[in-house]
């Protein structure tokens, strides 16, 4: 069985960080491990505190995975602190962790941050070079790219921007859009692929970056070609939106049991 790993924050509301990711990797047949970052205290409303665990600690939980539990594909989500950040850099590239998808989560769907703001650039250029794919959203990919995000061909310029930031491909993710149809961006060194789609109306979106990465890094665990694994990430999401359970008073969580096409192999 391939094994992938979750570098990630808690949410107690079970919607997004580690326990979307574990959930995600369940469905796409792959065994789930964990580096917990940070707890935190939210639900679909917003979040309430959070706290990061100590630098000492998350090295130990990626030491003692890597020495152990060697994953297949490694995916990074909520690291709070700049500390935090640099530390991850250090051992991502120190265990040489393979297949490291990068989701540079700056701010929850709530509008909570989730990142120290003297952070955001030490991601730019620490854990970007690092990464085979970095997911931003509109915003994440505007702090990164340093260049405002707002249609297609900006977010087609921001990936070739992370591109040249030493990323080896990017996905800008387009739910913000202002516009009917949702397209993500996929820029690669061989091309720009687009993938659009109907814009859900449903306020069940907590917790879409992080599936959207644990999936993606799933399908790069089963050898899947980039581009391959990307689209079946993007399905399983669109999915799980449309079957969202409705839980919840604010932003609610996907249903993470529908149907992964990567699990048949």
């Amino acid at each position: 069985m391939q094994i992938a790993l979750t570098i990630a924050g808690s949410d107690s509301g079970g919607g997004a960080g580690i326990q979307a990711d574990l959930k995600t990797f369940h469905q796409f047949g792959v065994f789930g491990t964990s580096v917990v970052t940070a707890v935190t205290a939210q639900n679909t409303v917003g979040v309430h505190g959070w706290e990061p665990l100590s630098v000492a600690l998350v090295v130990r939980q990626l030491e003692a995975v890597a020495d152990d539990l060697r994953p297949h594909a490694v995916k990074s989500g909520m690291l709070g602190t700049a500390e935090l950040v640099e530390a991850v850099a250090d051992a991502l590239a120190r265990l040489a962790l393979p297949n490291y998808v990068l989701d540079p989560v700056m701010v929850a769907t709530s509008g909570d941050r989730l990142l120290v703001p003297e952070a955001e650039q030490r991601v730019a250029h620490r854990l970007v070079p690092l990464a085979a794919l970095v997911t931003p959203n509109l915003d994440e990919a505007r702090i990164l790219a340093q260049h405002d995000v707002a249609t297609v061909p900006d977010m087609e310029r921001a990936g070739h921007a992370l591109l040249k930031m030493g990323a080896g491909a990017a996905l800008v993710k387009g739910g913000h859009l202002e516009a009917e149809e949702v397209v993500d961006v996929l820029v690669t060194r061989s091309g720009v692929t687009r993938f659009p789609r109907p814009k859900l109306a449903t306020r069940s979106t907590h917790g879409t970056g992080c599936t959207l990465s644990a999936a993606v890094a799933a399908g790069l665990a089963h050898g899947r070609p980039l581009e391959h694994a990307v689209a079946d990430a993007l399905d399983f999401v669109h999915r799980a939106m449309v079957a969202a359970p409705g839980l919840g008073r604010g932003h609610g969580p996907l249903n993470h049991f529908v149907e992964a096409r990567a699990a048949k192999g």
